[in-house]
């Protein structure tokens, strides 16, 4: 279990962020048009998986557009925005943004979040994720975590995207 703060309050996670050099934990996120994406669907690339509670609020919304910039520049890099938000509240989000160069999953009906350890399992955020940035290598090996330790906050992204050269 894990400690992160919403507005300084302290809330708990379900477990803890896989180790860097451990296997990832395999996946299932549902895609905007219901076709489910899995781990094994990026095997080949680099993969940055950016978990956050939900499109809809400022830092969220922030952190795809910041990860969609810098994913324009990145080669065999994959980049998937992760949340329990319905896929097609992810579908408005970047079509009205004009976001083209991340991939949305919605973790609503799978065991991500328990399975990442992100999933709030106390304060009013229960059953959503908490903020979190995790890299992989070309073979599902876990390279990078963040857990950020204020949910209002944004991650480091230059740390993630320097495992990434």
């Amino acid at each position: 279990m894990a400690t992160v703060t919403l507005q300084g309050n302290p809330f708990e996670t379900v477990g803890s962020l896989p180790s860097v050099g451990s296997a990832a934990p395999s996946f299932e996120l549902v895609k905007p048009d219901l076709s489910v994406a899995t781990l094994v669907d990026f095997k080949g690339a680099k993969l940055v998986l950016n978990i956050f509670p939900s499109i809809d609020t400022p830092t969220c919304a922030t952190s795809v557009r910041k990860f969609n910039e810098s994913a324009a520049a990145l080669k065999n890099v994959n980049v998937i925005c992760v949340s329990a938000d319905l896929p097609f509240a992810a579908a408005r989000f970047c079509g009205a943004e004009g976001i083209d160069n991340v991939d949305t999953g919605s973790s609503f009906r799978s065991t991500f979040g328990n399975d990442y350890g992100l999933a709030f399992s106390t304060g009013p955020l229960v059953g959503l994720l908490s903020r979190a940035v995790v890299v992989l290598d070309e073979v599902g090996t876990v390279i990078y975590t963040e857990q950020v330790a204020e949910t209002a906050d944004e991650p480091n992204y230059d740390a993630a995207l320097a495992v990434l050269t």
